[in-house]
Order: C-alpha cells, then structure tokens, then sequence
C-alpha cells in the first residue's frame, strides 16, 4: 500500500512531463524533477528530527513518498528524448540502451549505498545526499542548452497517444513480468529449495542485461525493433525455463542470465517502434506513455505471480511467467504480422 500513492502520482507527472517535452523541450521537466528529489531529502531529515513522534515523522516519509513519484514521473522520459533531440532519431535505440544501463545500474549503486548510509548515519545521511544530488544534477542540467522538438504538426492528447503505444507497451510489460518474477522472487526460490547465494543470480542476470545493451545495442537497427524484439522475447522465455526445470542453483545461474540477456533489449527494441507509431510533435508523450508499461509491471507482477505461489507453489512461478513472456512473443509477432501487411 505504501507504494500506490507514489504510483498514481507517477503516473499522472508522466503525462505531464510528456506534454513539457513536446511544448517546452525536456530540460524544464528534468530541472523541476531535481528540485523534487532534493525535496525529499529535506523531508527525509525532518522526518528524522522527528522520530520520537510517530505521527509527525510517518508524515514527513508519506511526503517524502509522494515527492519521489512526482520526480521519477517527470524524469522518466526526459533524458531519453533530450539525447534524441541532440544526436538525431537515427541513434534512438542506442540512446534507450544506454539510458537503461545508467538507470539500472544507479539502482544497483544507490540500494548499496542506501543500506550502508542508512546504518552509519540513518535517515539523516540519506536526506543529506538526496539534497546533494539533486541539487548536483540540477546545476548540471542547467549548464545544457534545451531542445525543442521542431515539428509544428498540432500534437495529440496523452491519451490518444497512450493508446497508440499501448500495445508495443502490453509487449514490454508481459516480458517484464520474467524480469519481476527474478528480482522479486529468486531468492524466495533458492530459500524454498535450500540453496546458497540466491542474490548471486541477480548479480548473473543484470551483468548479462547490461552487456546485453552495450553489445547488442546496434542490432535493432540493423534489424529492426519488432524482429529484435521477438528474438529477445524467445531468448528470455528460454531462460526462465531453465529456471523452472534446472535442478540445481548453477542450472539457474545460467537461466537467469539468458533471462538478463533476452530481456536486455526488449525496451529499446519495442519503443523504437512505438515512438514511429505517433507523429514527431508527440515523441516526448509516446516515450512516457510507453515507459509507463515497464514502471508499473512489477507493481502488477507482486501481486500475480505471489498468488501463483500461494495458490499453486513456489514450482510454479517460473513456469507462469515463462508462459506470460511468451505470450508477450505471440503478441510481438501479431504487431509484426501487422507492420507486414
């Protein structure tokens, strides 16, 4: 529950923040997101100095909450259509790889960091360096000259645009559940079937995504986006069967990786074509919308795939979300089929 209110407020500020990109350029919504996590840091340590009253310091961290979901919704898309705008549609697909990479591996710093600030300092130290950094990236986003999308085309509502992309993001979303089932539940997994160094497999499979995107990055447009897609697709849908049916933790191992691998792609593959699905005046609306999909799939994955497990067993999650990924395949080859004709 503690999720949702910064859930509703992501989604709404990642409309938003496409209608800024396409009327104003990108860099007012990445300006206004750095103020917003420098925010929470202040509130972080008001909700520290406050802690011997429980009411007042719940509040502050329910702020706290709902200033991070206005941030990450208004800095979602931001990035990704600055680079576009700077270096040309052409490089769209290495621009998402890349943008991927940055974005996974600050979460894999930042939870380390958090942890090891958060026990020496406690929530203190962590609001002091949320201020500095989103004062740091403010500065530095304001040294950068803003774009502008050029077209002059009268844009679409959101929502319009939403529905365009939705099925390219129904896509992403299926082939995030394989990604959600492994960051949620493999430890679960290993814990259930007594095996050691079940964290080791999300080392495996984000080693393998982020190669997967500085190596292969070229290949959708060499390909193209759909192609890539269904292969990336198939790839993870192996991966998570050789979780389901491997006996023992290396056999995992290797199935988390060629999970990592498949899923690497997918994003940049799938919204190359989304963004080509609406016209250049509302790129910044089709990136948000789309980035919706993969953000709130593993909101979505918790709930269904832990009900997999309640209801069936923990043996059952992998084969369910191999199915659900493959699934996602049979509706890339739909679009394909679609794109063809």
């Amino acid at each position: 529950m503690g999720n949702q209110p910064p859930v509703c407020f992501y989604f709404f500020l990642r409309a938003y923040s496409g209608k800024i990109i396409d009327g104003k350029g990108p860099k007012p919504a990445v300006l206004f997101s750095m103020l917003g996590f420098s925010l929470t840091g202040i509130f972080l340590i008001l909700a520290y100095y406050f802690r011997f009253s429980p009411f007042l310091s719940l509040a502050f961290l329910i702020i706290t909450r709902l200033l991070t979901g206005c941030a990450e919704g208004l800095i979602g898309a931001s990035p990704i259509n600055w680079a576009m705008m700077a270096v040309g549609e052409e490089h769209t697909a290495k621009i998402i790889s890349y943008n991927g990479v940055a974005s996974y591996g600050a979460l894999a710093i930042g939870a380390s960091l958090g942890i090891t600030i958060e026990k020496d300092y406690s929530l203190y130290g962590i609001g002091i360096l949320s201020i500095i950094m989103g004062i740091a990236g403010f500065l530095y986003a304001r040294t950068k000259e803003n774009k502008t999308n050029p077209n002059t085309q009268e844009a679409q509502s959101f929502w319009k645009v939403l529905g365009k992309v939705a099925p390219f993001g129904v896509c992403l979303a299926l082939g995030g559940l394989g990604f959600a089932s492994i960051s949620t539940f493999i430890t679960l997994y290993y814990n259930y079937f007594h095996w050691n160094n079940g964290a080791l497999c999300l080392s495996v499979f984000g080693g393998l995504f982020v190669l997967g995107r500085l190596v292969f990055s070229n290949v959708i447009k060499n390909y193209g986006g759909i192609r890539v897609a269904m292969i990336c697709l198939l790839v993870e849908t192996t991966g998570l069967l050789i979780i389901a049916f491997g006996n023992n933790p290396e056999i995992a191992l290797v199935g988390a990786g060629v999970t990592g691998l498949g899923f690497s792609l997918i994003f940049p593959a799938l919204g190359v074509v989304a963004i080509k699905s609406v016209p250049a005046s509302n790129q910044g609306s089709a990136l948000a919308g789309y980035g919706l999909f993969i953000d709130l799939s593993p909101g979505v994955a918790g709930p269904l795939i832990g009900g997999v497990a309640d209801v069936y067993g923990m043996t059952y999650i992998f084969p369910f979300s191999a199915g659900m990924v493959f699934i996602g395949l049979g509706l890339a080859y739909l679009l394909k089929r679609k794109s063809d004709s």
